[in-house]
């Protein structure tokens, strides 16, 4: 996978809740332009989560495909990720979006990329963007050794991701399922 710079986007499902969370920080080249965007958003009748890490004219392109896709396969969250990742690896547009999307809702939970990838996490916990890896870590540990619920545990991994990535800051986005 690359490793895409200027956001962390992290998705929880724990205790029968699911909670997702984006940094607020836009960056253009090595400054810092916004701290409160919002990366996350939900859709199809507020039962899906989706979240972007990378361009942000990239990243809400691909929040319109997949919510056409959603519309079109009525909220069936894996055919609709399916077929988007089907169509950004073989639309010659798309290819070139230079972002991921994160998506989940209480049932499922996939990465999504421009090189095909369609993943789903083991354990419910998946990060993506330049600060994903620290705050995915973060996560899996909270949720291993304490008995916070899933809102605490993203709150608290995205707030550590905060402290690593120089593109992640601490102003979130947090939406719950």
């Amino acid at each position: 996978m690359t490793q895409t710079h200027a956001t962390t986007v992290l998705a929880v499902r724990h205790q029968g809740t699911l909670v997702m969370a984006s940094d607020g920080q836009v960056t253009l080249g090595n400054t810092v332009v916004k701290h409160h965007a919002k990366k996350v958003r939900r859709l199809y009748q507020d039962k899906v989560l989706a979240g972007f890490a990378g361009t942000a004219s990239d990243g809400f392109a691909l929040f319109d495909r997949f919510e056409t896709k959603l519309e079109t396969h009525r909220g069936n969250l894996e055919r609709a990720s399916v077929e988007l990742a089907r169509d950004w690896r073989t639309d010659r547009s798309l290819r070139r979006l230079e972002a991921m999307l994160l998506v989940a809702d209480p049932a499922a939970m996939y990465l999504l990329s421009g090189t095909g990838d369609l993943i789903s996490p083991d354990d419910g916990i998946m990060g993506i963007g330049s600060g994903g890896a620290f705050a995915m870590a973060a996560a899996r540990a909270l949720v291993a050794h304490s008995t916070l619920g899933a809102r605490a545990i993203v709150e608290q991994a995205m707030a550590i991701a905060a402290d690593l990535c120089i593109y992640t800051n601490t102003s979130l986005t947090l939406e719950e399922l």
